[in-house]
């Protein structure tokens, strides 16, 4: 009978990863439609983001209470060169009865507004949207009903703060589908030129869906409730992080696999080794990244603080799937996923390409690491280069469409602002007062707000005065002419300036504030984190630097790109701190997959020889991580959105310089020449070396 007793135990080694792997269809059934519905409970009305104690998120409370219907503003623009036409008047003239019927319309019916050339060659009409009503499907219909019997040789195009609005989700309408494509496919060719297998690639995928399924049923069910925000570039990330991060630790579980499996081991007692030998770098990966991103809750922009939580939310999706359903499909599987390629005892061949580096590296460490450093600097040194001071919004996009289109029109013919006034909130005896101080440069007129019946607008003892800019709501010069009113109406008791241009001001000067303040903190925990793993001082500060260091390096290359090849108009502020957050929390991955296992190489053969092992062993994959990395973050250049693609390029490449060159020549050569006092205070500082020979 004694022989029988194995086969319970045989049978549960079958019966545990069979029911994991059940377990993960089963939810993936249930939670993959919610990475198809993140867009409708996203929102993309930067108004939304900026804190309450922003000056113009008081003036939009304040105006409730001259008018409920919080309407947005669609501005529609005619132009025909050489002046317009009877037939295009008595078009306008039709559209405007027209615009006027339409359910949404929250004015009154308006007459065009021609310029003033002789003969006038543009016209404008305004139409406001109820707030009830969806801003996209609005833009649209009046789209549609402008398209209707429009004369030939007339352009029209709609453009104003809705219209805008309106395009820009468009532009996200992408994230749900294309986005998502792309990615799976760079991750799918790049996993078939890593394992030459079909069917590994295709665990590693599942692992990635089932990864995105979670965490997007997680972020939906938050974002429904109102727990977070959530919007188009967060969605965005998020399905990038998941893919990239979930891959990346696909590949140092199946590398550690396939090292069991090539050392003898069978498929069962291969995976408890490959997943106790990884655990620890795994989850302090994930740990480091989601403790990086909740820096953002430091941010005082809705926007950003809802990134840090969606953001996690992904990680740890992907942690869960990498340490539970890929390893039961790797047990069920065993040697057949990397069929054709054969592998098992003595079938293990050291990288002729790592053993070279290594060798490099450990015959002349100093000049290594010194040469690197030299070069990464001297890339910093143009990050002076970088124009990160925001943008304006008809810059975002990277394609045409009618909204810029729309404003740039409205921009040669009128004031530019007329469509997006400041408005100035003050009290209602001041008004005289304040009308008199808001005659600064760059604005063209400014009049208190009256309503249907052609009465000064007033409520609770203030009143509303509307400053048409002569800039474009969302030029540099409107945000220079916001900042001079806001010194002049200031000088009167209680005198607020709102609208958009206030809005991107607030945003902006949040932003460099959140950039200010969170880039430290995230070193800071980083760091903690890395003295905690490492049990040391001394190698948590070098990982630390070279991370930096590798930071600025792309941050200099990417003004370089940005200014001379794409001729990019600037960045947003929030550019910088996403790369830094992203960069230094995924750079540090890096360095935590080799500094562990060379911890590990170092207490059985000493510092030296340990880092040699640790880089040998390490480097194929690391760099294959890296790569599917740079890959899928490259995969949001696909949606046309400057601050995404500019994201795309400084992670991209920051996360290729941080594992072609940063950790497989610096931090090595530095850990060399340092020698065991990198391990200092830890005990393995004062481990001997054994001696050789």
């Amino acid at each position: 009978m004694a022989p029988e007793r194995p086969r319970p135990v045989r049978r549960l080694r079958w019966l545990v990863p069979a029911l994991l792997a059940l377990a993960w269809l089963a939810l993936g059934s249930f939670a993959g439609p919610y990475a198809g519905k993140l867009s409708e409970v996203a929102s993309n009305d930067g108004s939304a983001f900026l804190p309450s104690s922003a000056e113009s998120t008081e003036v939009m409370e304040l105006r409730k209470a001259f008018d409920d219907t919080g309407a947005v503003p669609a501005i529609v623009v005619a132009e025909r060169s050489g002046g317009l036409t009877d037939a295009d008047v008595a078009y306008l003239d039709a559209a405007a009865a027209g615009l006027a019927a339409l359910p949404f319309n929250a004015g009154p019916s308006i007459p065009p507004q021609l310029s003033a050339e002789d003969p006038p060659e543009a016209a404008q009409l305004v139409v406001l949207i109820d707030s009830g009503a969806d801003d996209a499907d609005a833009v649209a219909d009046i789209r549609d009903l402008l398209a209707e019997d429009r004369p030939d040789g007339l352009d029209v195009l709609v453009t104003g703060q809705a219209a805008l609005g309106a395009d820009l989700g468009a532009a996200f309408g992408g994230v749900d589908g294309l986005l998502l494509l792309v990615a799976a496919a760079v991750v799918a060719v790049i996993l078939a030129l890593v394992y030459r297998s079909p069917l590994l690639p295709v665990l590693v995928l599942l692992s990635c869906g089932f990864a995105l399924a979670v965490a997007s049923a997680a972020v939906y069910w938050l974002a429904d409730a109102g727990a977070v925000d959530l919007n188009g570039q967060s969605q965005g990330i998020l399905s990038i992080l998941v893919f990239g991060a979930a891959t990346d630790y696909a590949l140092l579980l199946v590398a550690r696999f396939k090292e069991e499996l090539d050392g003898g081991a069978d498929r069962f007692a291969a995976v408890r080794r490959a997943l106790r030998g990884t655990i620890e770098p795994i989850a302090a990966s994930a740990g480091t990244v989601v403790l990086g991103v909740l820096c953002l809750l430091f941010s005082q922009l809705e926007s950003n603080r809802g990134l840090g939580p969606v953001a996690a939310i992904g990680i740890g999706g992907s942690f869960l799937a990498a340490v539970t359903f890929l390893p039961a499909v790797l047990a069920l599987f065993g040697r057949a996923a990397f069929w054709p390629r054969r592998v098992g005892a003595g079938r293990a061949r050291p990288s002729r390409l790592w053993a070279g580096v290594a060798a490099l590296v450990a015959r002349r460490p100093r000049v290594v690491w010194a040469v690197t450093a030299a070069g990464l600097a001297v890339a910093a040194a143009f990050t002076v280069q970088l124009k990160a001071d925001g943008t304006s919004q008809t810059e975002v996009f990277l394609t045409d469409v009618d909204s810029v289109a729309g404003q740039e029109v409205l921009a040669a013919h009128f004031a530019a602002g007329a469509g997006a006034p400041a408005v100035i909130v003050a009290d209602e005896s001041s008004l005289d007062e304040v009308l008199a101080a808001a005659q600064v440069d760059g604005v063209a007129s400014a009049a208190p707000a009256v309503d249907e019946t052609g009465r000064v607008r007033t409520a609770d003892g203030l009143v509303e005065i509307e400053a048409v800019l002569e800039d474009a709501p969302d030029s540099d010069a409107a945000l220079d002419t916001v900042e001079r009113l806001r010194d002049a109406v200031h000088a009167v008791d209680g005198a607020l300036v709102g609208g958009p241009t206030a809005i991107q001001l607030d945003t902006l000067t949040t932003s460099e504030r959140d950039r200010a303040v969170i880039i430290p903190i995230v070193l800071a925990v980083i760091l903690l984190v890395l003295m905690a793993l490492l049990r040391s001082i001394v190698a948590p500060l070098l990982l630390t630097a070279t991370v930096v260091l590798s930071f600025g390096a792309t941050m200099g290359v990417s003004a370089l790109v940005f200014n001379h090849l794409f001729g990019f108009p600037g960045a947003d502020p929030t550019v910088v701190l996403f790369g830094f957050v992203f960069l230094v929390a995924l750079g540090i991955d890096y360095n935590i997959f080799l500094m562990t296992r060379v911890r590990e190489e170092s207490a059985r053969l000493g510092t030296r020889a340990g880092t040699v092992r640790g880089l040998v062993a390490t480097g194929g994959v690391i760099t294959s991580a890296g790569v599917v990395l740079a890959a899928t973050f490259s995969a949001l250049a696909v949606l046309p959105i400057l601050f995404l693609a500019q994201i795309a390029f400084v992670v991209a490449f920051g996360v290729l310089l941080d594992t072609v060159v940063v950790r497989s020549l610096l931090v090595p050569a530095l850990t060399i020449d340092i020698g065991k006092a990198v391990w200092r205070p830890s005990t393995l500082a004062k481990v001997r070396p054994p001696a050789r020979g």
